[in-house]
């Protein structure tokens, strides 16, 4: 086990870094909230699901036994705070004139399309809604029996009042019941709950509804929140160790949750609430209404006008990557173009270092450079320290190839393993493009020829122009004292 009792975490429950303690001794149930398939992702959306796969990678590397369950939700109703619940998917399924289940196996076929282009690890479970309508329902009828919801005209509300007279309604998000009430708009079936805080557990059909189900209170569909209370208590139980999700989720939906838990088994779920920030585009908030929305692929395929070329999705992973997860970020052209030319110093770095002249003493200690790699990552996944980290190992690989340190074999072979793990495992760059291409290679062998020989007969200008063009075709060509390597 590597590091495993150093691990701290934010917990937006506490407000505060945590020791993280598992309920049991080296595994963890992580439930994360997924896509909502009556559309495709959005970067933003994006941003929250490749944070919570480094989170995830992170703790298989310290070599936690990991159950990760993400959900698909699939039926159900979304509720803008307090507002009046709508049935986004079939709200799509209208629009575009087909079934709710092609809209969802539409958009479910691209998220897991999104998922391999920006390489995420497939969860352990991924769970539909539709798939656990009956554990819904029996949650529900437990929340019923233990008198915190009621049944109106076919409908299910939770009750906010009963329930904050043993529980605290708000304990996640800092809410005051006071203060919401200042938010409550005049909206359809309010007049139907005891109080304006209560949310709907099961929403009775109506005629124009596409997605419908039988229920002990008669047909209808569960709502938003009650989804991931069935999914998470199914796989992890009814107590867990992580439950993660966008910082939009806080309220109503996670704050939603720990209700529904507290009311069904008596306590809240997770022992450790982590949430991901925001995605800003040029300066502010990524929005329709500004121009500044795109989507995952628009950016790889270069069919934004946002920004000034395309990106490929690793160069896309690896800026997210600079930013902590709990922090808004910004994505700009120009922050694009950095973590591009990053990404190539480090890719860089792993293939000089196959070449490095190796000494019988190491002018600098190793371990206390991997030692920082954990540190910053043990704190709260700081991938942005790490990166920096790794930035320093980079530099010093280039000064040992320019003969300014000296390494051992077996420091060598410690500091690219770690450096390797931590840039293809943890921070889930794709392995394969660090290397070179094999169909490439004898075209390049015979293109280098060419150069040396130019080279050899002083012809720098022929010499330049062969570097120059490679260059254009994005394959970087670097000089050294033992040869010339290309990337």
């Amino acid at each position: 086990m590597k590091n495993q009792k150093d691990l701290f975490l934010y917990n937006t429950l506490s407000g505060k870094k945590e020791k993280m303690t598992p309920l049991v001794e080296g595994k963890i149930g992580m439930y994360v909230c997924g896509p909502t398939l009556y559309s495709e992702p959005h970067m933003g959306n994006m941003r929250t699901f490749i944070n919570f796969d480094m989170i995830y990678r992170y703790l298989l590397h310290l070599g936690f036994s990991v159950k990760y369950v993400r959900n698909i939700t699939d039926a159900g109703h979304i509720t803008n705070s307090l507002g009046n619940a709508e049935d986004a998917i079939g709200k799509a399924a209208k629009l575009e004139q087909i079934q709710p289940l092609e809209i969802v196996y539409k958009y479910n076929t691209k998220f897991q399309e999104l998922q391999k282009i920006y390489n995420l690890l497939p969860p352990s479970i991924e769970p539909t809604a539709t798939g656990h309508i009956q554990e819904q329902i029996e949650i529900i009828e437990k929340i019923i029996e233990n008198k915190f919801a009621y049944e109106v005209n076919g409908s299910v509300y939770f009750d906010v009042r009963a329930y904050s007279e043993k529980f605290q309604y708000g304990i996640l998000s800092g809410r005051k019941i006071d203060e919401l009430a200042e938010e409550t708009r005049e909206l359809n079936a309010q007049e139907e709950k005891r109080f304006f805080a209560d949310f709907a557990l099961w929403k009775k059909a109506n005629p124009e509804d596409m997605q419908i189900w039988r229920s002990p209170w008669g047909n209808g569909n569960p709502g938003w929140h009650i989804e991931c209370t069935a999914m998470s208590t199914k796989y992890l139980g009814a107590k867990f160790d992580i439950h993660g999700g966008g910082m939009d989720l806080k309220f109503p939906h996670h704050e939603d949750e720990i209700a529904q838990s507290c009311g069904s088994y008596g306590t809240q779920p997770a022992n450790y609430w982590l949430h991901a920030n925001m995605l800003n585009v040029n300066g502010q908030k990524m929005s329709k209404s500004l121009g500044n929305y795109f989507l995952p692929k628009e950016i790889i395929e270069g069919s934004t006008t946002i920004f000034d070329k395309a990106y490929d999705a690793t160069t896309v992973r690896f800026l997210m990557m600079q930013a902590h997860y709990r922090s808004n970020m910004d994505m700009s052209s120009e922050s694009l173009l950095a973590a591009e030319k990053g990404l190539q110093r480090m890719f860089e770095a792993v293939e000089l270092s196959k070449n490095l002249a190796l000494s019988e003493k190491s002018t600098f200690d190793v371990s206390e450079i991997v030692a920082s790699f954990y540190t910053a990552m043990n704190d709260d996944f700081n991938t942005p320290i790490l990166i920096a980290k790794m930035f320093d190992a980079v530099r010093l690989i280039n000064l040992i190839n320019d003969g300014k340190e000296t390494i051992t074999k077996a420091d060598l072979e410690t500091l690219i393993l770690e450096f390797k793990l931590f840039l293809f495992d943890v921070l889930g760059m794709p392995a394969n493009e660090s290397k070179s291409d094999n169909r490439l290679s004898p075209v390049m062998d015979l293109v280098l020829d060419l150069r040396q020989n130019a080279r050899g007969n002083k012809d720098w200008t022929t010499s330049d122009k062969i570097r120059d063009g490679l260059a254009v075709a994005g394959i970087v060509v670097k000089d050294g004292k033992d040869g010339t390597i290309w990337q």
